[in-house]
């Protein structure tokens, strides 16, 4: 349910809370608020001319938490989804509440889906991705890439011995498989 300009009832009366809550309510009288010289309540003042936002067109079906009625009245369409990760995600929306691990374990899911989606996709381009300068891995001859971390307090020298595994591990890890792929081809060829 959308907010409107109206105040939803409270469960309980103001009285029935201050019975139950100790301090409840001190708040209450205007001039015990701190803010009261600046606080100005007018509700005409919003100057927004709806109850509730006309609702924007949905030129797809779009994704929304199953603990919503409807869409919000103005969504983001930047980015629709597409693929095997696009699929990932209408499934969490769709299958489980927000509040559930499994909807949020889904949509990293979804995201890492869709980062090899699109690195595999930048194959199919003019323009495929570079991985060895797109890590920044030939800056780092010039800058002194080990002198400069050490006795300076960083962090990141923990991690500098695994920047070259993590950056051509993939790569590597292709490599090889590749070549297992090719070997078995070729003992089947041979034995036809």
């Amino acid at each position: 349910m959308p907010y409107g300009p109206d105040k939803p009832p409270l469960p309980e009366s103001s009285e029935q809370l201050r019975a139950r809550i100790p301090g409840w309510g001190a708040d209450l009288d205007p001039q015990d608020r701190p803010a009261v010289p600046r606080e100005r309540f007018d509700p005409e003042a919003s100057g927004a001319h709806w109850d509730v936002p006309e609702q924007q067109p949905e030129r797809w079906p779009r994704e929304r938490s199953i603990e919503h009625a409807r869409l919000t009245p103005v969504f983001g369409t930047s980015t629709p989804l597409k693929g095997l990760s696009g699929v990932v995600r209408r499934y969490a929306y769709a299958r489980y509440s927000e509040g559930r691990a499994a909807h949020w374990l889904l949509l990293l899911a979804g995201d890492r889906i869709d980062a090899v989606e699109s690195y595999l996709a930048s194959f199919v381009s003019l323009r495929p991705d570079n991985p060895v300068t797109e890590t920044g891995v030939l800056a780092e001859p010039g800058a002194h890439p080990v002198g400069s971390r050490y006795g300076q307090k960083r962090t990141d020298t923990v991690h500098l011995p695994l920047d070259p595994v993590i950056v051509a591990g993939p790569w590597v890890l292709a490599a090889a498989a590749a070549v297992v792929v090719l070997r078995v081809g070729l003992r089947r060829r041979r034995r036809v």
